[in-house]
């Protein structure tokens, strides 16, 4: 047990390194404005609009980068700073959950599989342990290979998310520069470092999700 602990406290090292990151820029951008003046909430109505998506509703949502699109009530929720910034933090991370927004419109395949696969990861992340703890304990291996089973859903989720992430920034910083909402090189450049940090969250989630999976395999060969 003390050795999964470690292992577990190890494998959190490259996500937090890359939240600690993701802030750090979102931060250092959001003191640069954009020349269009507009606010992330604006930003991402130009980015629907451009691309003609209606009957999507864009609220301010409570929280710190807490900035997610819901497929399901057609939603797009800004965190305040997102919301009301005029910042090049505050129109990429808008044009970002847009950028979703465009996916879901369209039908974007790894989008819906995510939202089906949803109910079943957060079963999974939540029951895996109990199962493979009581197999690791009992010795029967039927109860280990169900905790596995269920962690997978979560790996399954963390793979899914990656293609789904890296395509609404590319959709989102495609319609900036169409639209005009970023006109700048500076401003072209503050876009990508901001949305390429936050990818890289996603990145270290999935990297964590599969070596931990891994080492789960891997503990019950033993």
């Amino acid at each position: 047990m003390t050795g999964y602990l470690i292992f577990t406290l190890v494998l959190a090292i490259p996500s937090i390194l890359a939240s600690v990151r993701v802030k750090a820029v979102f931060h250092r951008f959001s003191r640069v404005g954009v020349r269009s003046g507009m606010t992330g909430a604006q930003a991402a109505q130009a980015v629907l609009g451009a691309e003609a998506v209606s009957g999507v509703r864009i609220e301010a949502h409570k929280g710190f980068l807490s900035d997610h699109y819901d497929p399901r009530a057609k939603v797009l929720r800004l965190s305040p700073a997102v919301y009301q910034g005029r910042s090049v933090s505050s129109i990429a991370v808008a044009a970002h959950e847009a950028g979703h927004a465009l996916q879901d419109a369209t039908g974007y395949a790894p989008l819906v599989l995510r939202s089906q696969v949803v109910p079943l990861a957060s079963l999974g992340s939540n029951l895996w342990f109990l199962p493979f703890l009581i197999g690791m304990v009992t010795g029967l291996s039927g109860f280990t290979m169900i905790g596995i089973g269920l962690f997978s859903l979560t790996v399954l989720f963390q793979l899914i998310t990656l293609p789904t992430e890296f395509n609404a920034s590319s959709r989102a910083k495609a319609v900036l520069a169409q639209t005009g909402i970023v006109s700048t090189q500076e401003e072209a450049v503050g876009v990508s470092k901001v949305l390429n940090a936050a990818a890289m969250t996603y990145v270290a989630a999935a990297l964590t999700a599969i070596l931990h999976l891994a080492y789960l395999l891997l503990v019950t060969r033993d």
